[in-house]
């Protein structure tokens, strides 16, 4: 494998981004979406984010070739969530289980020490133990599991709850 370097996630990456996301979307119950994404919407998503503050995205690329994305999106919409953050991370079809997912984490981390994030959830569709192992191994711990919570494929999932103190301690 080539060096893989993480950056902050910009519009020329938006094609490939949205392709692992579709991925997921159309082959997987990882994420809830049904349909595909297209670029347009991936770029009003894209919007959210910036160089600072809460809400920020990175991507993993080898050569050329994004593998790889992370982001710290809104947690919920009342105003005293503020503080917590959503977070996401995807890994291309055949870059997964190769420590791509750690080390966007790790960027993302990075960049968020010293904004005002008190906690990070992650929410995990189940079965998924390469990514509760990146999580639990990212410093997060079980919360709870919401209970056949979505329907995909036609079966119902249930999603366990990750969450993560944002201090120094945090690895």
């Amino acid at each position: 494998m080539s060096e893989v370097h993480i950056r902050r996630a910009v519009a020329g990456d938006l094609a490939a981004l949205t392709g692992i996301y579709n991925h997921y979307v159309l082959n997987t119950p990882i994420t809830f979406d049904i349909e595909p994404r297209t670029i347009e919407q991936r770029r009003e998503w894209l919007a959210q984010f910036s160089a600072t503050g809460r809400y920020q995205c990175f991507v993993a690329v080898e050569g050329s070739t994004s593998i790889g994305w992370t982001c710290s999106a809104k947690f919920r919409e009342k105003a005293a969530y503020d503080p917590s953050i959503e977070t996401s991370v995807y890994c291309a079809p055949g870059h997964t289980g190769k420590g791509v997912g750690r080390r966007l984490y790790s960027a993302l981390f990075d960049a968020l020490k010293g904004e005002d994030v008190h906690r990070a959830y992650g929410g995990i569709t189940q079965p998924n133990e390469a990514s509760v192992a990146l999580h639990r191994a990212m410093g997060f711990s079980l919360m709870g599991v919401y209970h056949e919570p979505g329907r995909k494929f036609g079966r119902f999932w249930d999603v366990a709850i990750y969450e993560r103190p944002m201090s120094a301690a945090s690895p």
